[in-house]
């Protein structure tokens, strides 16, 4: 393929620029099956701030990933060509004005057919990327991984935060309810419709006692039941998703989640052959983590979808 990694057996991995897994940094789509992108935003949050430099610390802890994967014995850059293309020019502070930098620089790539997967940032992030994927292609559904539903109306009055962005998305026609699934809900909330209100939309919800009790099999099952049948899909992963214990840099951290294999599980087996419009790895604050091990985890994370990226291009 015509982009790929640099070897790190041949060139030492402190080498050179820090881009996602030593990809060429470079801004072209053509002869380019995905792209690796920074939305380094982080004034949606609601608690801790930081998820700026999200980005750079998951870059940095991708230079360890090699391009065989074991599990799922392929090869990734014998089938795909990669670049990472910088980082979106976002606006701290101005949230509207990030999404419509967003639109501009992405609605190219998915017009192309180009796979965008967006390193957050916050939450807020993703409905940037889905009002560029609804003026590329149209409407989409989500497989969302999360401790937290996001479809609160607002925060303080505000309606737009990383707390908001699926009710938006839902309001503007952006998802596709009734085929779209969210993976992971826990810990206290406010009141019960801060899930009801997500099933109540037509999303279906799997909340982490539910994964936990039935398992692993259980939720790749629905995911594919959901979305397994050529549906567009926008795939967004909150990384406090994982358990603290797994990923404690992040900025809303809820005990009771998933070790990082269950996540790789669930991520190969339920995202296996899905129709994939782009996706996003959010909410990494790399101030709050602990030997980087949040960092790794996101990049892993990662490797898994251009692992399913190359898979759907092997068939």
């Amino acid at each position: 393929m015509k982009y790929q990694p640099i070897d790190s057996s041949k060139s030492p991995r402190f080498c050179g620029n820090r881009t996602f897994m030593r990809l060429p940094e470079i801004q072209a789509l053509e002869d380019v099956d995905f792209i690796v992108t920074g939305v380094p935003f982080d004034t949606g949050c609601s608690f801790r701030s930081g998820a700026r430099f999200g980005p750079q610390a998951v870059r940095e802890a991708s230079i360890l990933l090699r391009p065989y994967n074991y599990e799922q014995d392929i090869n990734i850059f014998e089938h795909v060509s990669g670049a990472d293309y910088g980082d979106i020019d976002i606006i701290p502070g101005y949230i509207l004005e990030t999404y419509e930098r967003m639109i501009d620089q992405l609605k190219p790539v998915y017009k192309k057919g180009v796979i965008p997967i967006c390193i957050g940032g916050d939450h807020s992030i993703s409905l940037g990327e889905l009002r560029a994927l609804k003026e590329a292609n149209g409407p989409v559904a989500l497989v969302h991984f999360d401790s937290h539903s996001d479809t609160w109306d607002n925060y303080w009055g505000m309606r737009y935060t990383h707390g908001t962005p699926f009710r938006r998305a839902l309001e503007e026609g952006c998802l596709i309810p009734e085929k779209s699934i969210q993976l992971g809900m826990r810990g206290p909330l406010y009141e019960p419709g801060d899930i009801k209100d997500a099933r109540e939309f037509g999303f279906e919800v799997l909340t982490s006692g539910d994964i936990h009790r039935k398992g692993i099999d259980f939720a790749a099952e629905r995911i594919q039941k959901k979305t397994g049948d050529g549906t567009p899909v926008l795939v967004s992963f909150d990384i406090d998703f994982l358990d603290p214990a797994y990923a404690p840099g992040t900025g809303t951290p809820e005990i009771g989640g998933f070790t990082t294999w269950e996540a790789q599980e669930l991520v190969r087996k339920g995202l296996r052959g899905l129709n994939f419009k782009g996706f996003d790895l959010v909410e990494v604050l790399p101030a709050s983590d602990h030997g980087d091990i949040t960092s790794f985890a996101a990049a892993g994370i990662i490797y898994e979808f251009i692992t399913q990226i190359a898979s759907n291009k092997k068939k």
